[in-house]
């Protein structure tokens, strides 16, 4: 009898938040999609270099370089906008590290308010990290629910501006 052991990285993690927020979607998406490049650093705290790397245009293809520091390290990444349907969504994929991290709204109450929706997958896990899954999965989701406070708060401050 032949064992077969899956020894590939296929296997992913994500998580993922939801929140709403006291804005129309047009409004909520200009700063989360229209002014990515400026404001990106301001929700993603752990962002501590960031560069466009095709101008400051936000379009499916656009690159750019970052640098976070996760638990003291610093980690560089180019990633790939990949979808962008202003007032619908923005998603992005890493080049150089395997993640896709989406951002999807939706108007709710009359146009009033938006339902903001953050997925962080990381799409490829390594076999040496298997066994910490549900730690990996458990500091996504929070660091999910942080950004979209984040951005909550970001935009309703802008408006007091």
């Amino acid at each position: 009898m032949k064992i077969n052991f899956s020894l590939d990285s296929s296997n992913h993690v994500d998580g993922e938040a939801s929140i709403e927020i006291n804005k129309p979607v047009f409004e909520v998406f200009s700063f989360i999609g229209e002014h990515f490049y400026d404001n990106y650093p301001k929700w993603a705290v752990e962002v501590i270099d960031f560069e466009p790397l095709d101008g400051y245009e936000v379009f499916v293809g656009a690159k750019a370089k970052q640098v976070r520091n996760e638990q003291g390290a610093k980690v560089e990444s180019i990633f790939q906008i990949t979808d962008y349907q202003p007032a619908v969504k923005l998603i992005f994929k890493g080049l150089t590290a395997p993640y896709i991290h989406s951002y999807t709204l939706e108007s709710t109450n009359n146009n009033l308010t938006t339902l903001l929706t953050l997925k962080f997958e990381l799409t490829e896990v390594d076999l040496f990290m298997r066994p910490f899954l549900k730690l990996i999965r458990s500091a996504i989701e929070d660091g999910a629910e942080i950004t979209v406070d984040n951005i909550k708060q970001l935009v309703s401050d802008r408006a007091s501006e």
